[in-house]
């Protein structure tokens, strides 16, 4: 496996200061929790022993780089030393985790794929591998033990498909998503879920609450395609799923749970850390047929987060996808005519007059209405997706190629531009750099910052009436961080 940032040799000092590495030792089945500083990265290495960071094991003698704000933790089953280099919030070891629990639910996953592949394809009760869903309330560990079964998984040479329901947090892609992507390696413990190949569909908000009825749809789209998928692929339906949800489990939020155990034929529902959540589920699932509900406890390293913190790490998440991880990608800037695009938002726009409804009925906005969006100053600084749409009727059942970021709009200097190919720079089936625009002139209508790491593009063209590729991409929606 290729780890982000590694790099082979002696600790090196931290800024101008004397080098901070110590060693750690850690007894068999402990774990080394550490929460990187708020500015500065760390280096981390196994000097000897096994250990794993989130089901993935760490290579011997090669330091890791971590960048700042990072929390994570060191695993080992049989003991180990380890060796950090930097500044850290705070790093710890403990002795009590629920790691053998966890590793004993990949145990029965491994059985069921495994029982999975060897039944006959023509059942398709029996083909089908584990379906797990992780659920439980916020900052319980949902995304670390997703991560841990992926791994583990991967590690015995399945290929699960990784679902991200959680529009606040964005684990495959930024904020306002849900997406699946398949999983073939052990999960990089810097760089996190691959991009290669995702499936994404765009929400726009880090709360269902705004349009719990747009969020049922995109799920159910999102479930539908996959289950197309596996019918032709024998591999990823005995392999399975491990789907990771959001952390609002009451009212709305637990009816979404519902709703999504019941889009993906869910068969595992493991919860963390709620007793209430894992009784509910169990009198409200008792009559579906194989649907096992197991609680595990949650871990004593996850940290819990206010408000604030989480809105920081959604702005950081949206950086990490246009700069990299480590500053290595270069999106670049462009400048399109307002006349080039067109945008459209899903739900709300004017309701229905009560004269034309019927006697009773009361008027109400449309949850998937298509919109379209006056560009004006509104947008700036709005996060837009790019769809695979041909027409805008097909928006809501597309998934999308990419993301735009609105750094300026100019009213003033309406102008119709000229059409202009863009090509992109296909590095690793994504596109780290798309726009080169040196010489663009700033006085032009709107300026936007491109990014299509999702699907491999191969060239872009701005035409008029807003298609955005010659296979027919539109730009939609708009998220913005608050």
């Amino acid at each position: 496996m290729a780890y982000a940032g590694a790099v082979v040799g002696a600790p090196a000092p931290v800024g101008s200061s004397a080098s901070t590495a110590r060693q750690v030792k850690l007894e068999r089945e402990s774990e080394l929790r550490i929460e990187v500083a708020m500015e500065t990265p760390l280096r981390l290495r196994l000097l000897n022993g096994t250990a794993e960071i989130f089901g993935t094991e760490l290579p011997p003698e090669i330091w890791l780089n971590f960048p700042p704000r990072l929390k994570f933790s060191v695993f080992t089953w049989y003991g180990a030393t380890i060796e950090m280099d930097g500044a850290t919030e705070t790093d710890y070891t403990a002795d009590e985790t629920p790691m053998v629990s966890y590793v004993n639910v990949h145990a029965v996953l491994d059985g069921r794929r495994n029982r999975a592949k060897a039944s006959s394809t023509s059942d398709p009760d029996s083909s089908q591998g584990p379906r797990v869903i992780v659920v439980g309330p916020t900052d319980s560990g949902k995304s670390t033990l997703s991560r841990m079964l992926l791994s583990w998984a991967a590690k015995q040479g399945w290929k699960p498909t990784f679902v991200d329901l959680d529009i606040g947090q964005g684990s495959i892609t930024i904020p306002g998503c849900i997406a699946a992507t398949p999983i073939e390696m052990p999960i990089d413990p810097v760089e996190g879920i691959p991009l290669e190949m995702p499936l994404v569909y765009f929400f726009g908000h880090t709360t269902p609450s705004v349009n719990a009825d747009l969020y049922k749809v995109l799920v159910k789209e999102l479930s539908q395609t996959l289950e197309r998928q596996f019918v032709g692929n024998a591999e990823a339906r005995a392999a399975g799923m491990v789907i990771n949800t959001m952390g609002w489990i009451e009212g709305v939020g637990y009816e979404l749970l519902l709703h999504s155990i019941d889009a993906f034929n869910a068969n595992v529902v493991l919860v963390l850390g709620q007793e209430k959540l894992c009784s509910m589920l169990k009198d409200v699932l008792r009559n579906k047929p194989n649907v096992d509900v197991v609680k595990l406890q949650k871990s004593g390293g996850v940290v819990s987060r206010n408000a604030k913190v989480r809105q920081k790490a959604r702005s950081y998440r949206i950086r990490e996808y246009f700069y990299g991880l480590a500053n290595d990608l270069s999106p670049h800037s462009n400048i399109a005519s307002f006349n080039d695009l067109s945008i459209y938002r899903i739900g709300g726009g004017p309701q229905a007059p009560r004269s034309a409804l019927p006697i009773g009925a009361e008027p109400a906005a449309d949850p998937t209405r298509l919109v379209p969006v006056n560009i004006n100053r509104d947008l700036l600084h709005l996060v837009l997706a790019v769809s695979f749409a041909k027409e805008p009727d097909q928006i809501i059942s597309c998934n999308i190629a990419g993301f735009i970021y609105i750094t300026d709009v100019d009213i003033q200097s309406y102008a119709a531009q000229e059409e202009d190919y863009i090509p992109c720079t296909v590095c690793g089936g994504t596109t780290e750099q798309i726009l080169d625009s040196r010489d663009l002139d700033m006085a032009r209508n709107m300026k936007l910052l491109y990014s299509f790491k999702l699907q491999v593009v191969r060239k872009l063209h701005l035409v008029p009436s807003s298609v955005l590729t010659a296979s027919g991409m539109k730009i939609l929606l708009s998220y913005e961080e608050q």
